[in-house]
């Protein structure tokens, strides 16, 4: 089992540790708790880090950029910025979308690099929540199996004179609890559904699981964590009894045969940012790449009224400069680290588990190419393991070795800015819990015992918890 989870040294803080010791229910927490220190550093992202507020909160450049990679970091936020157009087209070099799409461009769906919105009502057609489809997974390669007619997700936008895949509509089912406290809450569940099929309706067994579109900064960071470093997370037997049994996402082999870590997407399914970019490209916009050519999409129409945009339509160079803008995205600091509640509400954070997948600080290895985000310590608070979230949270659709209930467990960095950015919120992967309290709320399966611990804090120590993510 690792070293690195939540094993830290009590520091007792003389004229603070009584206040705060004072405002736990100490009858609800674990056992092993003895242990914690406070780490008020602002750097989430290292020599990454940013401090900027709103819009800008996650667009710009990481402070450190390299002369090197300035030029790589400007083209690819233009490829990422403009609308793709159909082929052929005047921009050569930015034609071929579709003819089948969910967005335009990257950031149709990554509204200012952030995560996506979700639809304010079921007439509003959704762009940044994605529905990925499948028939199961290969049980060799343990890859989804497209839908011979849909492939591997609904497009519900389409180039002129050609019907969208499907239409979809978001309505929500809600959901009353009571704290221990006798504190009611609210919770929201989304209920999609789907009409209009361009090719009639798939038959039984189609899976489908929403995805809305997260935040783009600090992926590079994450992509430089080593392999060994997430070997030492994992614990998948829960082999130290605590509970948690995190394990690798594995989405095949590498070059040398041995397997690949999954680190992006809400399952962990693809191992780098180059990858994940390339997939987006295919699933969202319907643009082909050198990695990934082909969308599965059986549906036919008319190819010399919408060709191609070339053979791959997104060159080689265009994906890496994409890629490296990613990459290259200044990491949001932390704020009011000093502020009293928030150290309280960091202090409970690790009392009652939630570090144990949550992990805060890390050290990053080394990127060939980019030296930005290689030797950096950072504070993610992810461990990029895949763990059962419990049946709430299911979408009952496997890939890889991630069943329905398992997630990857997100980064926090950058979460306490997101309603700066455009004035909205939404978290977990399909945007159902509005607040940092609901997403606390729908956990459940290796981090039910967390959730519970939460929900027996009492109010103030439960708003301390959330003012310490707000500084996040």
């Amino acid at each position: 089992m690792n070293s690195l989870r939540t094993k830290i040294l009590f520091v007792p803080i003389a004229s603070l540790g009584l206040l705060l010791l004072g405002a736990v229910n100490r009858e609800s927490l674990p056992n092993s708790v003895e242990v914690f220190e406070y780490d008020t550093s602002p750097d989430s992202g290292g020599e990454t880090t940013r401090f900027e507020q709103g819009r800008d909160a996650f667009n710009r450049p990481t402070p450190n950029l390299t002369l090197k990679n300035r030029t790589s970091f400007f083209v690819g936020n233009s490829f990422f910025k403009q609308n793709w157009i159909a082929a052929p087209g005047s921009a050569v070099a930015r034609d071929g979308v579709g003819p089948y799409f969910n967005a335009r461009s990257c950031t149709g769906c990554h509204t200012f690099d952030s995560r996506g919105r979700m639809p304010e009502n079921a007439e509003e057609a959704p762009i940044a929540l994605l529905i990925r489809i499948s028939r199961g997974i290969d049980p060799e390669t343990g890859a989804p199996i497209p839908d011979p007619q849909y492939g591997l997700q609904l497009q519900n936008f389409s180039l002129p004179g050609l019907q969208p895949e499907v239409n979809i509509s978001l309505d929500w089912e809600t959901i009353e609890g009571t704290y221990p406290d006798g504190t009611p809450y609210t919770l929201q569940k989304p209920i999609l559904t789907y009409s209009e099929w361009k090719d009639g309706p798939p038959e039984e067994g189609l899976l489908t699981g929403p995805r809305l579109a997260p935040q783009i900064p600090g992926v590079g960071l994450l992509e430089a964590i080593s392999a060994e470093t997430l070997h030492s997370f994992a614990d998948p037997d829960d082999s130290d009894g605590d509970g948690i049994s995190g394990k690798l996402s594995i989405v095949g082999t590498d070059s040398e045969g041995d397997p690949l870590i999954g680190r992006f997407g809400w399952k962990a399914e693809q191992p780098t940012v180059r990858h994940q970019s390339a997939a987006a490209f295919l699933g969202d916009m319907g643009l082909s790449t050198s990695l990934f050519t082909d969308d599965h999409d059986q549906a036919p129409y008319d190819r010399e009224r919408y060709p191609t945009g070339g053979e791959p339509e997104v060159e080689d160079k265009i994906l890496d400069h994409v890629s490296r803008y990613t990459m290259l995205l200044g990491v949001p600091g932390r704020r009011n680290t000093e502020d009293l509640e928030v150290r309280r509400g960091q202090r409970l954070f690790h009392e009652i588990g939630c570090a144990s997948c949550h992990i805060p600080k890390m050290e990053t290895g080394e990127v060939e190419g980019i030296p930005e985000v290689s030797h950096q310590t950072i504070r993610p608070y992810t461990d990029l393991l895949l763990h059962d979230m419990g049946e709430g949270l299911s979408d009952e659709r496997p890939i890889f070795n991630a069943s329905g209930r398992e997630w990857r467990t997100p980064p926090l960095w950058g979460i306490g800015t997101l309603d700066t950015v455009y004035g909205e919120t939404a978290y977990l992967h399909d945007g159902r819990a509005s607040t940092m309290e609901e997403a606390i709320l729908w956990h459940g399966g290796e981090a039910e015992q967390s959730k519970e611990d939460f929900t027996h804090l009492s109010a103030e120590d439960r708003q301390a918890v959330i003012a310490f993510l707000e500084s996040l």
